[in-house]
């Protein structure tokens, strides 16, 4: 989930303290609750709509699969060259982004945001079903297969499904111990 910050002079933490709480519902994780500026500019291969024409460009690369901008030192490809600019972060070690809190650095100012909810508390993510809330989207769509019962991961040897792959693994170790217990 990205958050725009509006460019001012005014220090980045100042910024965050005072950012609205804003809460996301398992309905609408990807979509704000604030709406600043009208979204016009709408893909026409999912519906998703964009408030700037260059987003919906950038955007559309997710159907076509076309990745445009591509590292010269590992050759990994990006939709956008901004997505680009933070992977080469990865090579040179930089972490511009500073948690004024505990120090900690980060690649990128979302990185920073989402990181600041564990000095804040902040869990904007909430459940519907239960109201149980959660600091990262993903946290709450994980948490959301408890209310679905939905288990997308199958052992093949005993066909036993988990709601999360690294269940899955570890099950798997139950097979392998009886398979290496049996050919000893």
């Amino acid at each position: 989930m990205k958050h725009q910050g509006v460019q001012t002079n005014e220090p980045t933490d100042s910024r965050l303290r005072r950012r609205k709480h804003v809460i996301y519902t398992s309905s609408a994780v990807t979509e704000r609750r604030v709406q600043t500026e009208p979204k016009s500019f709408i893909c026409k291969e999912c519906g998703k709509s964009f408030t700037q024409n260059a987003s919906l460009i950038v955007h559309k690369r997710t159907h076509t699969g076309e990745r445009p901008h591509t590292c010269k030192i590992c050759l990994k490809s990006f939709i956008s060259g901004s997505y680009l600019v933070m992977h080469h972060r990865v090579h040179t070690g930089e972490r511009p982004y500073v948690c004024n809190d505990c120090g900690k650095r980060f690649i990128s100012s979302s990185n920073l945001i989402i990181h600041q909810r564990v000095h804040t508390g902040e869990k904007p993510y909430l459940c519907t079903e239960c109201g149980k809330c959660f600091g990262h989207s993903s946290h709450l769509v994980r948490h959301q297969k408890v209310h679905t019962g939905e288990r997308p991961f199958t052992c093949a040897e005993c066909g036993k499904a988990f709601s999360r792959s690294s269940h899955l693994v570890r099950h798997q170790t139950i097979h392998m111990r009886s398979l290496a217990n049996s050919t000893v």
